[in-house]
């Protein structure tokens, strides 16, 4: 869960305008095309059938993802990006030759990552044609040298040995086999490649963040319904899109972590020198429910004066996470958990 407020749009921030922001991009010829509109009985199907329901959600959410998410490309998300690395894995030669993010989305690992001096290069890949397009689109604009398919994160269609880093940011609780999916990656890394994974949710962080977002929704959808906050109420079809979507967010939202469980799964993957980390307490307790707020009332009544503050407040509750509760609260009762971990051989950038 991330806090992060931007000045601008992050389309701006990549010099995408609404609308420029459906161009084409190079994508792989064996690639599906997006499909943002499902039928009904698509999303009927999708109920039953997790992949299918990544699909379908993430190409429905591609185009708005990183408004969604307040994601753009400058020195706020890099310095995020790069401080959840650094959080992860600790002092390390830099730059990786080549790196893969698993589970893209928009690109917003890979492409702060690589802005922030941790990889020349990059391929991205996600079950989602609408994603990895509009990851490719953000990585032409940025001007970074980025490849990228549609794949399955249990099948990377790339050669064994042949990434320096692999890594992603809120992908493993989507996949259905976490332990599958790290073997794939130990597969294409290099002897002494490394992975990263960072924005998982540990069981108790989810937990509570569910409780208070259920919460914090309900709130403020009946407390908006009074005549004289009629104005912070948004239109009943948007607040009915966004249940549905929520509801769909729990077919696809499949796994929750102990730190502890995380790490013995990547060493059953056959990894080495694996270490699991987490952070965000005090800062999850408020952002989960400024988070659902903000989904709940119009858009125009958010100020910038209101993203700034929100932002700051959320920068001193994470200090407060690292310098204070660290050395108090168990780290399972932390929101997200990082996983790294080693391919045995050759040590590697």
């Amino acid at each position: 869960m991330k806090q992060e407020p931007t000045e601008a749009s992050p389309r701006d921030a990549v010099g995408i305008s609404a609308e420029s922001g459906r161009e084409d991009v190079k994508v792989h010829p064996d690639d599906p095309a997006p499909n943002p509109h499902a039928t009904e009985a698509e999303v009927e199907a999708a109920l039953k059938d997790t992949k299918l329901a990544q699909v379908l959600y993430h190409d429905w959410e591609a185009e708005t993802y990183d408004d969604k998410w307040s994601i753009s490309y400058d020195e706020r998300c890099i310095d995020y990006a790069r401080g959840r690395f650094d959080l992860a894995v600790g002092p390390a030669p830099l730059p990786y030759e080549r790196a893969l993010e698993l589970g893209c989305g928009t690109g917003f690992f890979l492409l702060n990552l690589m802005q922030g001096g941790v990889a020349k290069t990059g391929s991205v890949t996600d079950l989602s044609p609408g994603m990895v397009k509009v990851a490719l689109r953000n990585a032409e604009h940025l001007g970074l040298d980025v490849d990228g398919r549609v794949a399955d994160a249990e099948t990377i269609p790339y050669d064994d040995d042949t990434f320096d880093l692999v890594c992603g940011h809120a992908v493993l609780h989507h996949i259905p086999d976490v332990e599958l999916a790290l073997k794939e990656c130990l597969r294409v890394l290099k002897p002494g490649g490394r992975f990263v994974f960072a924005g998982e949710p540990t069981t108790v962080g989810n937990f509570y963040a569910r409780k208070l977002g259920q919460l914090t929704w309900k709130v403020t959808t009946e407390v908006t319904k009074l005549p004289f906050l009629s104005g912070w109420r948004r239109p009943q079809t948007e607040l009915d899109e966004s249940s549905r979507a929520a509801a769909l967010e729990a077919v696809v939202d499949l796994h929750t972590f102990d730190p502890s469980d995380l790490e013995k799964m990547a060493k059953s993957a056959g990894a080495v020198d694996v270490k699991a980390t987490t952070e965000e307490f005090a800062a999850a307790l408020w952002g989960w429910p400024v988070r659902t707020f903000e989904a709940a009332v119009p858009d125009e009544k958010l100020t910038i004066g209101y993203r700034m503050a929100q932002y700051r407040a959320w920068l001193g509750l994470s200090w407060l996470d690292e310098n204070v509760l660290r050395k108090v609260v168990p780290r399972e009762f932390f929101y997200n958990a990082m996983i790294t971990g080693v391919k045995p051989g050759a040590v590697q950038k």
